[in-house]
């Protein structure tokens, strides 16, 4: 970075000072690179701290930086497209969709899921646990649920636990005749163990994206992935909505 005072401008001072340092970081530093520290940057940039903090805060909000506990603020990683549009049709799992199978037990889940795959109240479903990742860094965690009645070959002798038996969940589902699906996108909070695996607090903002895979029979599963909200953004076309992750910022 160089050490270019800052003249006056008809903008805040602080925005001036993001698009310095925005080019800055796409000319002088690698993903990953850690910044100087607050006092040193103020002081190449001839502001005060309070200043800085405010650019910083605002390149963090667009996803350009990250700021990490032990490690400081670094340069994030690039952006990772993932459509959400209807013209992305497919089971989960299939192909290379950028999704980490984790594990896959029987839960009954909350009553709305239930309502949605037409099961009972009391009725355990197999719950598949996926994480997104980008750049070594967790941005979205996924709950698939699957009803027995949707993978009724499934072995539990196979692959008893862990992303073994998410993976023959997955592989049971996709010998389905898919005949279509749907998406709605909303803003929520984070839960606790969401936080925990996208390094976030409880409570954070994050992008619910519901999907509903359905057969000729009806629905065949539901998930529901929680995105962080500051590693993505919405765009609209003409095959629906799409999600983009932008640089993970923690």
């Amino acid at each position: 970075m160089g050490t270019t005072q800052l003249e006056s401008v008809p903008e805040p001072k602080y925005w001036h000072l993001k698009t310095v340092l925005s080019d800055a970081l796409d000319q002088d530093f690698a993903v990953g690179e850690v910044l100087p520290n607050e006092r040193e940057l103020a002081a190449r940039f001839g502001v005060a701290r309070a200043t800085l903090r405010q650019a910083l805060e605002q390149l963090e909000l667009e996803g350009r930086l990250q700021r990490r506990r032990g490690v400081g603020t670094t340069v994030a990683p690039p952006r990772v497209g993932v459509a959400v549009g209807s013209a992305q049709q497919g089971w989960p799992g299939e192909g290379t969709d950028g999704w980490e199978a984790v594990d896959a037990v029987e839960t009954i889940p909350a009553a709305a899921v239930l309502a949605v795959l037409g099961t009972a109240a009391d009725e355990a479903v197999h719950t598949v646990r996926r994480t997104r990742v980008t750049q070594g860094q967790a941005v979205a965690a996924e709950l698939l649920y699957v009803p027995a009645a949707s993978v009724p070959g499934l072995s539990a002798i196979d692959a008893p636990t862990g992303p073994a038996r998410a993976r023959a969940v997955m592989r049971e589902l996709q010998r389905l005749p898919l005949e279509g699906q749907d998406r709605s996108v909303e803003l929520g909070s984070a839960r606790a163990d969401d936080a925990k695996e996208l390094d976030r607090l409880p409570g954070a903002p994050v992008l619910l994206v519901t999907t509903r895979y359905f057969t000729a029979a009806g629905t065949a599963a539901v998930s529901v992935a929680t995105y962080r909200a500051d590693t993505c953004r919405l765009t609209f076309g003409d095959s629906g909505v799409e999600i983009t992750e932008t640089r993970a910022a923690s």
